[in-house]
């Protein structure tokens, strides 16, 4: 029985918060983001072809990956007649077709005893004393630990390891300050106190305490390394899994052509002559030539931000730009407990975040909660328990000239403020895209543009409902026309008595 699971992002974390700001009763601030973790590696933009395989010459395998492939040779996870084999490929390493591909055809098998997950850490030394941390400060621990010791039975997975990827978390100072403005460089840095703060309890609470375990020092650096290898190699959401590295699955390249994450299953096979396990089947979501990389897309949803964070890559696609604006119920409104209960009632709450992507629709109840946010001073008897169940439906259309334009005078003050904070213009951005910029810069510049056209864009919106407003329906409008009172045109009806 096959069971599909997605590469999409595993968020043991609670999601980010990123930009925002106040403004009247209306609150746009900027907060601090946690991470996150997501799936998979390095830099990769493109399908290439014409490369070579592990026994091939011309380019050479590095030593320790021709190691680490006999090595799955020996343990039976690979043989000869293996469909894609590990290749030297402008994005550093991935997997090549031996052979044409069919769409769905079965690339790789490797069984669960080579993943490494919570469960590994549990069977291992350090199992009992890691049972109550995070499982990814857990398996990090682990890393570390195998990485540190000569005789690991890893050994040879974690020598291939990147030490380090082009993710922001791993930017110098001068680096990270060309994201001045951005929302990426809050999360970054937020992510990166994140991952300080769970080092230094980890340290106090576990490695310190358990020398006798922990025989080697273990860094910050190092913990950082273990961090960055799982938000951009692991995989999640197998069935009862919700952090696991593939050895081998994980050399496999992002494409953004490839439209589809229908390409990876959990499946009882044979792991070796004579025992049955589960089993990491990697298929082929497009066909692929011999000679070609066998790629997937690691994840359609995800902003160009978190790209950057996450695997240390951009996409040249508008619809990868994104932006997030964050609109809070002030608590020092005088309807706060009003319109926390309204805000609830509709599945959101005193904060709420509305992810916007370039040349998409406005986000889903966006507008309402504007409304609700913006509600005060002779809209303010919406608020009453009699209009409880058919609130947000009112909010759904605009409630009056005066809510329409605060919503749309703080939204637009808003978008200027954040245009503000970049220390270049997108026309300057759109110079430097024709440059040979160095990869890190190039990430950045990518950034700093994607974000002020979506920013840019928001601004437009709103700027046309501005010039709307005195064409708009409103509340009090609508209401007389449902009582026979107003005609079409907005005409008051007055009735004379017979």
């Amino acid at each position: 029985m096959f069971t599909p699971f997605p590469l999409s992002p595993y968020s043991p974390f609670p999601s980010p918060t990123k930009f925002l700001r106040s403004f009247s009763s209306i609150t746009v601030t900027k907060a601090s983001p946690l991470p996150f973790l997501h799936c998979k590696r390095l830099l990769s933009v493109s399908v290439t072809s014409s490369f070579q395989n592990p026994d091939s010459d011309s380019p050479p395998l590095p030593p320790k990956v021709q190691t680490f492939w006999q090595w799955l040779r020996d343990e039976g996870v690979v043989s000869a007649k293996t469909p894609a084999k590990p290749a030297v490929v402008p994005e550093g390493l991935g997997l090549v077709a031996q052979r044409d591909l069919s769409r769905n055809e079965v690339v790789l098998e490797v069984p669960k005893r080579f993943w490494i997950n919570p469960d590994a850490v549990a069977a291992s030394e350090i199992g009992t004393v890691c049972s109550e941390l995070k499982p990814w400060v857990s398996v990090a621990l682990f890393l570390i630990r195998e990485k540190l010791k000569n005789d690991s039975p890893w050994r040879y997975y974690l020598d291939i390891l990147p030490e380090y990827t082009n993710s922001t978390i791993y930017w110098s100072e001068e680096e990270l300050a060309e994201l001045q403005g951005t929302q990426l460089l809050s999360t970054t840095l937020s992510v990166k106190e994140y991952v300080q703060n769970e080092f230094q309890k980890v340290e106090e609470e576990i490695i310190s305490p358990n020398k006798q375990l922990f025989t080697s020092p273990i860094t910050l650096d190092e913990f950082f390394w273990a961090f960055g290898i799982l938000r951009s190699r692991a995989f999640s959401r197998l069935r009862g899994q919700n952090l696991v590295l593939i050895p081998l699955v994980d050399l496999i390249n992002h494409s953004p052509s490839i439209t589809t994450e229908d390409h990876a299953w959990e499946i009882k096979g044979a792991a070796s002559l004579f025992s049955w396990d589960s089993l990491f089947s990697l298929r082929t979501p497009v066909s692929v030539k011999a000679g070609e990389q066998v790629m997937i897309q690691y994840d359609i949803n995800k902003s160009n931000a978190d790209l950057a964070l996450d695997y240390g890559f951009i996409e040249p696609k508008d619809d990868r730009n994104g932006y997030t604006l964050t609109l809070e119920i002030s608590k020092s409104d005088p309807f706060f407990g009003d319109k926390l209960d309204i805000a609830e009632a509709n599945g959101l709450g005193e904060t709420a975040y509305f992810d916007f992507v370039f040349d998409r629709p406005l986000p889903t109840s966006m507008l309402q909660y504007l409304r609700l946010v913006a509600l005060g001073g002779t809209d303010s008897f919406l608020l009453e328990s009699i209009f409880r169940n058919s609130i947000w439906g009112h909010l759904d259309l605009p409630v009056s000239r005066a809510n329409e334009e605060l919503i749309c005078r703080v939204v637009r003050d808003a978008c200027k403020s954040a245009l503000s904070g970049y220390h270049t213009t997108i026309e300057e951005d759109e110079k430097l895209k024709g440059a040979n910029l160095d990869p890190r810069l190039e990430i950045a510049v990518g950034i700093r543009e994607g974000e002020k056209k979506v920013l840019l864009q928001i601004d437009e919106i709103f700027k046309g409902r501005e010039s709307e407003l005195d064409e708009l329906e409103y509340y009090q409008e609508r209401r007389l026309k449902d009582l026979g009172l107003c005609g079409e045109q907005g005409e008051i009806i007055f009735w004379e008595p017979k």
